[in-house]
């Protein structure tokens, strides 16, 4: 496309992008990038929050760039990578631990970076009515149609146990061995004593020592797996975690916001050699995924979220995550149920721009990389100035920041909406489900507080 064609669909279209944003000064002339490649694919799994793909898709804000882009389902998350690195997509919404993992190594092998955080929180564990209804016995407080949060993992430690003694294990369900999901689980069992198993040189499982046995099922599935029992319990996005709701074959007993408060979930990956020989374009993905991220995130005076419905009205479409509208807007508008007697408003339960969440924070790196050492799939001991150097070669802020000066010359954007003066490690933060702090400068530190996994 000619850059004199890009500037008239620029203007034929700037007015409706500006419309669709507040609380920014008036925009100002587009400062359209000469495009490397201007028809791309981007990959997704069907979640909630492949969000901002979508909608910077539908509401225009790539077309406004010059973009023209086909967003396209893939059956599950080894596929969609597969699909980076060969260059069958151009990019595509990944789970945080993706990019980290490739580039080091563990499972396939490539440099694949980021610069762009898609969303925060946005995940739940869920457990078959007959596994909630013993932890119930297990602990009188969960007797209620609104029990108290959070709820830990203490009350199925004894179910764990039975099982056990009776020469099986519980089996749960997650998306995928380097996702949030495997962590978050992980993480929440550990904080109740409860194995979650290891990964060795030997056992790409990770189920040495394991306690409970946990096993990869694409997030569409969960619901039924969990209904045909083949799995007792799960942890996934949304809205994989209402529907259990809806058909009344499970509770969400936690979401990740009470496992790690305000924690990074997905991003938006590609290969450093795309990045490399496509600058121009990859600063004009990030520059629409951001605008993508403030449409998701826009709230009325009096708080409330504006445009979320149309937002899981879209996603609801076969196209895109093809779950009933009503299941998505659940957590979307910002409320989640627990039962159907149990409805709580959640107002981030999904953050796609709010509280920097967009920024590329190589901390979010460090900590994905302390899961991957804790359970053994990074496999001896690195010195904390690995951990840094690692993030860093994954995790790539100049590109947000530069994508996000021009959104501000352009007047899309106010200056206080970006962390410009930050050095990308955010503050240390206690908020876990175990009170535990996590300092991403400090990452020793963090492995010897844990009681369970790898110390160092």
């Amino acid at each position: 496309m000619s850059i004199a064609l890009r500037n008239v669909l620029s203007v034929a279209l700037l007015i409706a992008t500006s419309l669709c944003l507040s609380n920014v000064v008036q925009a100002q002339d587009k400062q359209l990038l000469d495009l490397e490649k201007d028809s791309l694919k981007f990959g997704f799994i069907k979640l909630t929050d492949c969000a901002p793909i979508v909608i910077a898709k539908e509401k225009g804000f790539f077309e406004s760039e010059g973009l023209q882009v086909d967003v396209i389902a893939q059956p599950n998350w080894k596929t969609l990578l597969d699909n980076v690195i060969t260059g069958e997509l151009d990019g595509a919404h990944m789970l945080s631990g993706q990019p980290i993992a490739a580039t080091i190594g563990f499972g396939t092998k490539a440099h694949v970076i980021t610069a762009f955080t898609m969303d925060l929180n946005g995940n739940g564990i869920t457990v078959s009515n007959a596994i909630w209804e013993a932890m119930q016995e297990n602990d009188p407080a969960l007797q209620s149609e609104t029990p108290p949060h959070p709820i830990t993992a203490a009350s199925l430690k004894p179910i764990v146990q039975e099982k056990l003694d009776g020469g099986e294990k519980l089996q749960m369900g997650m998306v995928f061995p380097v996702s949030t999901h495997n962590y978050e689980l992980r993480y929440w069992l550990a904080a109740s004593d409860i194995h979650p198993g290891m990964y060795t040189k030997s056992d790409i499982g990770g189920r040495t020592d394991a306690q409970v046995e946990l096993s990869v099922t694409p997030p569409p599935m969960m619901p039924a797996t969990l209904e045909a029992g083949n799995i007792q319990g799960y942890c996934v996005g949304e809205p994989w975690n209402q529907a259990a709701v809806a058909k009344g074959i499970g509770v969400p007993v936690t979401t990740n916001f009470d496992i790690w408060k305000n924690n990074p979930e997905k991003v938006f990956g590609v290969t450093k050699s795309w990045s490399d020989e496509n600058p121009n374009t990859h600063l004009a993905v990030i520059k629409a995924l951001i605008l993508a991220g403030k449409w998701l995130d826009e709230t009325d005076e009096a708080g409330n979220l504006t445009n979320r419905e149309e937002a899981a009205r879209i996603l609801s479409r076969s196209d895109y995550v093809g779950a009933d509208f009503d299941v998505i807007k659940n957590s979307m508008t910002g409320f989640f149920y627990f039962q159907k007697s149990d409805k709580r408003a959640m107002p981030d339960f999904n953050v796609f721009f709010k509280h920097n969440c967009t920024y590329p924070w190589y901390s979010d790196g460090v900590w994905f990389l302390t899961q991957m050492r804790r359970w053994g799939q990074i496999t001896e001991p690195k010195p904390a100035s690995w951990y840094d150097e690692m993030a860093k070669e994954v995790y790539k802020p100049e590109i947000y920041l530069k994508a996000a000066r021009m959104l501000v010359e352009e007047g899309l954007l106010a200056e206080g909406d970006i962390p410009w003066e930050t050095d990308g490690y955010k503050a240390p933060t206690s908020d876990f489900i175990d009170g535990l702090t996590y300092d991403g400068k400090k990452p020793l530190e963090y492995l010897k507080a844990h009681e369970i996994g790898n110390k160092e």
